[in-house]
């Protein structure tokens, strides 16, 4: 496959799109909601905006703008937007408007940037200082949300903050102090500060597997701190975190396709599949990785092995339509009235699979501009 043929699917996505109705959110579509403020299509904005970057093509660009702009207003308030809920998912979009800003100069942007970085002041910590996910999971830190707020908090600090980045990395701290497991390298989905989720082992607050997304989340997030945080203490010690996660989620890579488990240590087991977006999470982090010199050269190649495995497993045609298959819709840790998402391997393996999702297609561009990056 060429990469006219990955550009004229990704083309295919946006004109087929626009902010009320996507192509790629595939939650929205299914629940017949309403389009707003919201991770899965801040996932796609950043990707765009990558993509708009690397091939020099305005319309991705072009595209992410327009969309932002159906949701961020002239004072800075945004649309659809609720603090109140104080959920980690929505300060992700927010991303996108720090390169929004230094284009454009809109002081809309920077006005929304402060919006979200004023929620993010008012979020509810465990006692050591870990953000909690949402308000409807009290004291519990998941995966997901190091990628969903740590990014923006370090830009921030970088455009319009003091550049202090201690926060950051006390997060990662915590996280790599309690997450990981010390026999696989690997780390839980959640972790219960108070012990008190149905779903966690009550003496450690931990989830029970290790789902491939969310490890896929945070080895972005912090292949992505590791670029925009500046040298020193900090920066160190996140990428000292991130050089150990790529070393040992290398030793359950599939050894013919480079890609990775659903539950990610349980390869070949009944019902579990090589899931594609987290596989091009971890794929972006090597690549990424490599061309910041954080990883050993190698790394690039292991990424590419995965790239190039979910382009032959699960890019499809369908006549003159393209589709990127393999993508886990959703999954989570309750809440306490939706026992079914109770961190098990059963749980994880049944959620619905399906097709052109961003929370694959997103990673899938991510890792197609690093791996241009390098061929360029």
């Amino acid at each position: 496959m060429s990469y006219e043929q990955i550009d004229r699917y990704v083309l295919s996505l946006i004109e087929r799109s626009d902010p009320q109705h996507t192509a790629w959110n595939i939650e929205k579509i299914r629940q017949g909601k309403p389009a707003d403020w919201n991770y899965i299509d801040g996932c796609m904005m950043t990707a765009l905006l990558s993509l708009s970057e690397i091939t020099g093509d305005s319309r991705y660009g072009a595209f992410a703008e327009s969309f932002i702009d159906a949701f961020v207003e002239e004072d800075g308030s945004i649309r659809t937007y609720h603090p109140e809920k104080h959920t980690l998912d929505d300060i992700n979009e927010g991303r996108v408007l720090f390169d929004l800003y230094h284009k454009t100069h809109k002081e809309k942007y920077r006005k929304a940037a402060h919006v979200l970085a004023q929620a993010l002041k008012a979020q509810p910590r465990t006692e050591e200082g870990s953000f909690w996910h949402k308000a409807i999971y009290p004291n519990q830190v998941w995966l997901d949300g190091i990628y969903m707020a740590q990014p923006f908090c370090a830009l921030y600090e970088k455009t319009f903050g003091t550049c202090d980045f201690t926060d950051i990395a006390h997060q990662i701290r915590v996280v790599a102090g309690h997450m990981r497991d010390g026999k696989t390298g690997l780390y839980y989905h959640g972790y219960d500060a108070s012990r008190k989720a149905f779903w966690c082992d009550p003496q450690t607050g931990l989830s029970s597997s290790f789902w491939l997304r969310a490890i896929g989340w945070f080895s972005v997030a912090l292949a992505d701190l590791a670029e925009i945080l500046p040298q020193g203490r900090e920066r160190e010690e996140i990428c000292g975190v991130y050089v150990q996660l790529m070393e040992d989620l290398l030793k359950f890579s599939d050894a013919e396709s480079g890609m990775y488990w659903q539950v990610v240590d349980k390869g070949g087991e009944a019902g579990n599949y090589l899931e594609s977006s987290g596989s091009a999470m971890i794929a972006y982090a090597m690549l990424k990785g490599a061309r910041l010199s954080v990883l050993p050269a190698s790394f690039a190649q292991a990424g590419k092995k995965t790239f190039d495995g979910i382009m032959n497993k699960y890019m499809s045609f369908q006549g003159d339509e393209m589709n990127l298959e393999g993508i886990c819709l959703v999954a989570g840790l309750g809440p306490e009235d939706n026992r079914r998402r109770d961190g098990t391997y059963a749980y994880y393996i049944s959620e619905p699979v399906v097709k052109n999702d961003a929370k694959g297609v997103a990673p899938f561009i991510l890792c197609y501009t690093e791996v241009r990056r390098i061929a360029d």
